[in-house]
């Protein structure tokens, strides 16, 4: 059995990783790694780099799918070049199955691009909901164009069901973002201070901010509103891991970099890698911003997150998120009711038990590819 991959970012890369080792020990299948987006732009600390730091071999690396312009019109030319390069690929290269993951513009394109040569693609992670991104049309396109569906929780696979009138293609197998906690060998505070100078035994909070796609307009005010939310907060440092290549993202950028330049509690990283985030993640006090990754990986970790805006709006909302606006008084509050409040009843295991690998696997495996 021949399978591809479709990975176009540091964040699916993240969440694949387990997936790709269960796969690459099994002898009955044939693994190629197809890598474009992100992964290959210097802009975005061509994280390509960090698939081959983890030994794994990339077959086929597809340019020019990434705009430096960060506009509509650059977001959409960089749709059309990437359907373009795909449509050159799909011609020379067929597989029994294809691994899409997530809902980015890039892996739309992607997908859009095989439509056509009759690709058999299995999207992970169909049936949630965003409605402050554009990601969403993206996700629920991408599903109605695959074949086998591997979802993270019971919700979103009726979710799912509903959407493409049918569950019997749809595998709840739990997130593989919880396989990766649960093997995780997580960096020390005194590793992560020797890779990224950043010392965790001082209070830290883990920032990240995405554009409301839907919104964008107003990235300007809602990064301000941030940042001059954060400079109320007394005691603590913050760690801001920088936005992926949504519209708008160069405001969150320039606006980030300047209110590091000017706080020495603030420090930039463009990419911590899969490990070092996970142990930022670990080691941090709370998690604030917009990023999926305050649902699924902070759950497992039980951390509080403060989810601002409506970029995520429509994902199950576990109890360890607090939920607020951007709104500077707000912002603030919201950290105010969660400092050194613990975290009671959160069912830690709502994304799975960390098998989710192992399950993707034995699916496959048994699956009539022929008739899927």
């Amino acid at each position: 059995m021949k399978i591809g991959l479709l990975t176009s970012s540091r964040a699916d890369y993240g969440i694949y990783f387990p997936l790709i080792k269960k796969i690459k020990s099994c002898p009955e299948i044939e693994l190629e790694i197809i890598a474009f987006g992100t992964h290959l732009s210097e802009n975005h600390g061509r994280t390509l780099q960090e698939i081959l730091k983890d030994g794994v071999f990339v077959n086929h690396q597809i340019e020019h799918c990434i705009s430096l312009d960060d506009s509509p019109k650059g977001i959409s030319e960089a749709m059309a070049r990437t359907i373009s390069s795909f449509a050159e690929f799909w011609q020379d290269h067929s597989y029994d199955l294809v691994f899409a993951l997530g809902d980015r513009y890039e892996m739309f394109a992607a997908v859009t691009a095989g439509l056509s040569f009759q690709v058999k693609f299995a999207h992970l992670y169909g049936g949630e909901t965003t409605l402050g991104a554009i990601d969403n049309c993206f996700r629920h396109s991408i599903s109605h164009m695959s074949t086998i569906h591997f979802v993270s929780c019971a919700n979103y696979k009726n979710r799912l069901a509903e959407l493409i009138g049918a569950d019997e293609s749809i595998y709840n197998v739990g997130s593989l973002s919880v396989d990766n906690i649960n093997k995780m060998n997580f960096l020390s505070i005194k590793e992560l201070k020797e890779q990224f100078e950043i010392d965790f035994s001082i209070p830290t909070v883990l920032c990240t901010l995405h554009s409301e796609t839907t919104n964008f307009e107003q990235t300007q005010a809602h990064v301000v509103t941030l940042c001059s939310a954060l400079t109320q907060i007394e005691g603590k440092q913050f760690l801001i891991t920088m936005p992926n290549s949504d519209t708008s993202n160069e405001i969150i950028r320039t606006v980030f970099k300047e209110f590091a330049d000017n706080h020495k509690n603030v420090f930039l990283r463009e990419n911590l890698g899969r490990k070092g985030y996970l142990s930022a993640m670990k080691y941090a006090e709370f998690i604030i911003g917009n990023s999926s990754s305050g649902f699924v990986e902070a759950a497992a970790l039980a951390k509080w997150v403060i989810n601002i805006g409506i970029r995520q709006k429509g994902r199950v909302l576990t109890p360890n998120i607090v939920g607020c606006t951007f709104d500077q008084n707000k912002i603030v509050e919201s950290i105010k009711e969660i400092e050194n409040k613990g975290i009671e009843n959160l069912n830690s295991h709502f994304y799975g038990d960390g098998d989710a690998a192992s399950k993707i696997l034995t699916t496959i495996l048994t699956l009539d590819l022929t008739q899927a």
